[in-house]
């Protein structure tokens, strides 16, 4: 009798918890939501997370607050992510490089597919290659020649190791057969590109193409197959002797693993209508970004499926963590 109270009354307890917890999923949120980006201030990572907070932020009646955890290619950021609470206020803007290329290059503390609930990838773009405009390189094949007439003189700039543009990077220069410094920032540093501190630059369009238009560096190819919308000038490697190059980056909303799915279809349903806003959908194009809007299951798939592909890159590339 005592046993079967007891139970009764747990089983009252669990009852009562799994209305609260329902009815918490279904109020949130009800305080300020924090977006976790990987990059610093300025980066295309953060300059979309931060255009997707304001309209969360509008939206939902709460500050949506983007916080900058740079270091590692994303990697330090995504680690905070995976071990927040999984109530919806800790979520992450993730871009591919930390949980897609960075498991094959080195030992993370998270798992990328059991350690982060995927929500939607939102947007995807290709990165530039750019030359410093006291360089005289006007496309691919000058770029190799150069290197090649003067070599130990060109070094790149990435947003960091492990990073889409590192790897493009590499694998171009094994495959043009030259060699180039990679020197990994935190980051978009566009600055030492324009100052001639590092020759050539491989960016994100979000972050490079103001400046090719406003001709503070020259463009000289995408890592897209397709020519982007924001720069239908600009060559893709493919074009200038490197068929089937690609190498672009994504950009995704996630959360701790355990994120109730509530919270999940209401962050996803939102990102949908700033992706079906036509004045939204205009920025995004002259940043060069493609609007993808996927599923959970999708954006899941997606990263199960690039992990094998960049570590064949990263293997036949012979690409090591400290290039």
């Amino acid at each position: 009798m005592i046993v079967s109270l007891v139970r009764a009354a747990c089983n009252c307890l669990l009852a009562l918890a799994l209305a609260h917890s329902a009815s918490a999923q279904t109020n949130w949120p009800d305080k300020p939501v924090k977006i976790v980006v990987g990059f610093t201030a300025g980066s295309s990572t953060d300059v979309t997370a931060r255009m997707f907070a304001q309209k969360f932020s509008e939206a939902w009646g709460q500050p949506v607050i983007v916080e900058n955890v740079a270091g590692n290619s994303g990697a330090i950021g995504v680690d905070r992510v995976a071990k927040a609470p999984p109530d919806g206020y800790t979520l992450m803007w993730s871009g591919n490089a930390a949980i897609t290329i960075l498991p094959s290059m080195q030992a993370l503390p998270f798992d990328p597919l059991k350690d982060l609930t995927p929500i939607s990838t939102s947007l995807a773009m290709p990165s530039l290659f750019m030359v410093n405009n006291d360089l005289p390189v006007k496309s691919i094949a000058e770029l190799i020649a150069y290197a090649k007439a003067n070599p130990g003189k060109l070094s790149y700039g990435t947003p960091g190791i492990g990073t889409p543009q590192h790897i493009a990077g590499e694998l171009f220069c094994v495959l043009a057969g030259i060699k180039m410094e990679h020197i990994p920032y935190r980051g978009a540093n566009m600055a030492d590109l324009m100052s001639g501190v590092v020759q050539v630059g491989i960016q994100n369009a979000g972050a490079a193409m103001p400046l090719v238009r406003d001709g503070r560096v020259r463009g000289i190819a995408v890592t897209s197959l397709k020519r982007t919308r924001g720069a239908p000038d600009l060559p893709t490697l493919a074009e200038q002797g490197f068929p089937g190059f690609e190498a672009t980056s994504w950009f995704a909303l996630m959360g701790p693993a355990g994120l109730p799915a509530p919270i999940v279809d209401k962050v996803r349903a939102e990102s949908l209508k700033v992706l079906a806003d036509p004045e939204m959908e205009k920025k995004f194009n002259a940043m060069g970004l493609d609007l993808v809007g996927s599923t959970p299951e999708e954006t899941r798939a997606a990263i199960a499926a690039d992990i094998p592909k960049w570590a064949k890159v990263i293997k036949d590339a012979n690409i090591k963590t400290g290039q």
